[in-house]
């Protein structure tokens, strides 16, 4: 049986809502997706409300939770085939990519695995000689295209 691709998705947690769409759209498909540890809890309880989840900055004992969502996903990106980057527009900014994304994205390079990022790469990112250093594969927002690239 041949082997089916794991993509773990990527992402600001104000995109999580799409991120549960992108992976239905996906796994409909027959790609594996895994989602950030809060994208699930977000998607079972509906509440995409980020602060309710981000409780570090109120209370700053829980950046132990943050460490501990952060090495959770470092080792999905350890264990998948390949990322991706959901980057819309956040705070005025299109195609954001985060600090805590562009750490994900800098493990999947470390790695060697392909870094596909679903819409253009933000322009006047203070992260664009990183980004672009990575050489991602930018899909202009075709999940078809990375179906494409993923069945070769």
């Amino acid at each position: 049986m041949a082997h089916k691709h794991t993509i773990v998705i990527c992402s600001s947690a104000a995109f999580y809502q799409q991120v549960g769409e992108i992976a239905d759209d996906l796994e409909s498909n027959g790609i594996i997706v895994v989602i950030p540890h809060t994208a699930r809890v977000m998607r079972e309880s509906g509440n995409y409300d980020v602060s309710a989840h981000k409780t570090w900055y109120e209370k700053e004992a829980d950046y132990t939770r943050k460490a501990d969502l952060m090495r959770w996903h470092f080792d999905e990106i350890a264990s998948g085939d390949s990322i991706l980057v959901v980057n819309h527009e956040k705070h005025g900014q299109p195609n954001y990519i985060g600090p805590n994304v562009l750490m994900e994205m800098s493990l999947a390079f470390y790695l060697k695995k392909p870094i596909y990022i679903l819409n253009d790469l933000p322009e006047s990112s203070p992260f664009e000689e990183e980004i672009r250093g990575m050489f991602p594969i930018v899909l202009n927002g075709s999940l078809e295209k990375l179906q494409s690239l993923i069945k070769r």
